[in-house]
């Protein structure tokens, strides 16, 4: 805690405070990193391997084999979730699981499968999105604001 917050507690909040930083439960951050560095490079390979699945097989360029990687690797995830083995994977790799676009789709998953007793429409329908809604806009959005500047620039002979 920085002195300065620690000057304007009380002589008992600054007892509690140095009793609680004394039993706080140390994280093993590095340990914490390189399991995320490890799962996430994992989801990866696999990644790079499906991409080079649909090129070889399905006469892909690699370019153009990025958008099925991708819903591959969604529905892989999707159906990861639905089987309850995604979020045992979470559990021991953190947040080298929600980094790659896997965790996209664990994050509409189970927002589905939390809200699927309220029914298809209102339950389902109503909050697939609700945590993977931002994700969506933000990505529309910076999509737009490239594109723009983009424009702009071709517009003007920079490019």
């Amino acid at each position: 805690m920085a002195n300065q917050k620690k000057k304007k507690l009380t002589p008992v909040q600054q007892e509690y405070k140095d009793f609680q930083s004394q039993r706080e439960t140390k994280r093993p951050i590095l340990k914490n990193i390189l399991k995320a560095y490890l799962v996430g490079g994992i989801i990866c390979i696999i990644g790079q391997a499906i991409q080079l699945f649909y090129i070889y097989f399905f006469n892909f360029t690699d370019q153009t084999a990025g958008n099925p990687t991708v819903a591959t690797l969604i529905f892989i995830a999707m159906l990861l979730t639905g089987f309850g083995v995604y979020d045992r994977i979470a559990q021991f790799g953190g947040a080298g699981t929600a980094v790659p676009v896997t965790g996209f789709g664990n994050a509409v998953i189970s927002a589905a499968i939390e809200h699927r007793s309220e029914g298809f429409i209102l339950g389902v329908g109503g909050n697939i999105f609700k945590l993977a809604g931002s994700v969506i806009i933000s990505g529309v959005f910076a999509a737009f604001i490239v594109a723009l500047v983009k424009t702009i620039l071709i517009q003007w002979g920079g490019l």
